[in-house]
């Protein structure tokens, strides 16, 4: 069978029907965002309405947008209205004022008031993801009470698998599993059911932080508390893995030198993905003279032992890739939460001794290589350059990713291509010293 994007283009109805019904809600989603804007709306007028809805928040924001547009004013207003809040406002985030101003004023009275409520938290904070539409149960009912508090309610069912226990008040006193309520007797408190620790996170908290809450302590949802502790809503495991997943592509970009796209590779324009690597290719630029002073600086030392210059693009590769090496694992164990700033000292003295380890491995490699094809005394620089250039290499790798999380600094910034800059101007550095302490020059 075709392709959805060939039957769109040939406008075969029954083919389109047929295509859409054999395929799932992932599936269409992924084809859809590989079709171009001004085609999406045909064969997504064709999906019933419940997997329209299905698809559409299975999209990507950008191409909800474009969808949107193709779309009648109607089917519009109803597809936005029967988003979830926390999904709806992440689209009128992502579009222009005037028209997430205009959606939002057709909106029903309480789904308005939802969306203004979480876009009214700060960007990238746990409020903006949450979902205020939820079932809570107070410690005072009966598992009976409960179940049928759960029965009446009209939520969407993927915030049922655990309950928020409150008191009177909606001070949150816990979470109970909704399986646990149903397996016990219908006249046990709900109070009896709570148990072990009570994880929760404040509206200002950043949702990368209540992501990796929920990821280490093992929760399909988590409270959202207000300053009073009251509960405000829920976030569930979708939103939190969408949130770690793009924490993730921020990084991977940054670590490669560039900034993150913000939307899907394909619906990047050339002169948009330039734009976004331009910068650091002119700040990585702007470093590199670093590495050309220092050669000046060096010349009459280079001049004197022509085969200095054989071992540069060696020595600066091999303190580059060790110091990317060190920053990669550092900011991996930071991500998770394996090291914190007070374990800063640990950090480095574990990767010095990684780093003088890694070092005299190569120098051991190198030292009769050189020696064979030119003369002890180059083969002792080259072998003590390696081993000290690999320990500071390493030093700095460990060092400056915490010192930047420290300060406030993604420390993704620091990774790979600008250490490897840095560790190339000053291995240098490092390398002609050692050259003219040994060769007396």
């Amino acid at each position: 069978m075709e392709g959805l994007w060939e039957l769109t283009r040939a406008q075969d109805l029954g083919e389109l029907r047929a295509w859409l019904g054999e395929h799932g809600t992932l599936d269409i989603a992924d084809e859809l965002a590989r079709i171009p804007p001004a085609e999406r709306a045909i064969a997504f007028r064709l999906l019933t309405k419940d997997r329209a809805l299905a698809v559409f928040e299975a999209l990507e924001p950008l191409h909800q947008q474009e969808l949107l547009e193709g779309l009648r004013d109607a089917q519009v207003r109803q597809l936005v209205e029967d988003m979830a809040p926390d999904d709806r406002a992440r689209l009128f985030d992502e579009m222009p004022a005037t028209v997430a101003t205009r959606l939002q004023a057709g909106l029903s009275p309480s789904e308005r008031q939802a969306t203004a409520t979480l876009l009214g938290y700060p960007a990238e904070s746990a409020g903006r993801i949450m979902t205020p539409a939820f079932v809570s149960v107070r410690a005072s009912m009966t598992a009976a009470d409960a179940l049928s508090k759960v029965r009446r309610a009209d939520v969407d069912p993927a915030v049922l698998y655990a309950l928020p226990v409150t008191d009177d008040q909606r001070r949150l006193v816990g979470m109970v599993d909704l399986r646990h309520v149903v397996a016990t007797a219908p006249s046990t408190p709900i109070g009896e059911l709570v148990g072990g620790e009570v994880h929760a996170v404040t509206a200002g908290t950043d949702q990368e932080e209540a992501a990796r809450l929920m990821r280490s302590a093992d929760l399909v949802e988590l409270p959202v508390v207000d300053t009073e502790g009251r509960l405000i809503g829920i976030i569930t495991v979708d939103d939190a893995m969408r949130v770690l997943e793009e924490e993730a592509t921020e990084d991977l970009a940054r670590a490669g030198g560039s900034e993150p796209l913000g939307r899907p590779y394909l619906s990047s324009s050339p002169f948009h993905l330039a734009r976004k690597r331009a910068v650091w290719l002119l700040l990585l630029g702007v470093a590199a003279v670093l590495t050309v002073n220092v050669l000046s600086a060096f010349e009459d030392t280079l001049e004197s032992v022509v085969a200095l210059a054989l071992f540069i693009p060696l020595l600066i590769g091999i303190g580059g890739n060790a110091g990317s090496q060190a920053a990669t694992v550092v900011i991996r164990a930071m991500s998770v939460g394996e090291v914190r700033f007070a374990d800063l000292p640990r950090v480095i003295w574990r990767e010095a001794r990684v780093g003088i380890m890694l070092g005299l491995m190569l120098a051991a490699i190198a030292f009769p290589v050189v020696w064979f094809f030119f003369d002890l005394s180059l083969a002792a620089v080259i072998s003590a350059s390696m081993a000290v250039i690999c320990l500071w290499a390493s030093f700095v790798g460990g060092m400056l990713p915490m010192v930047a999380k420290r300060v406030g600094i993604d420390p993704a910034v620091v990774s790979a291509p600008l250490i490897t800059t840095l560790i190339d101007a000053t291995g240098l550095v490092i390398y002609f010293l050692i050259a003219i302490a040994v060769l007396g020059l």
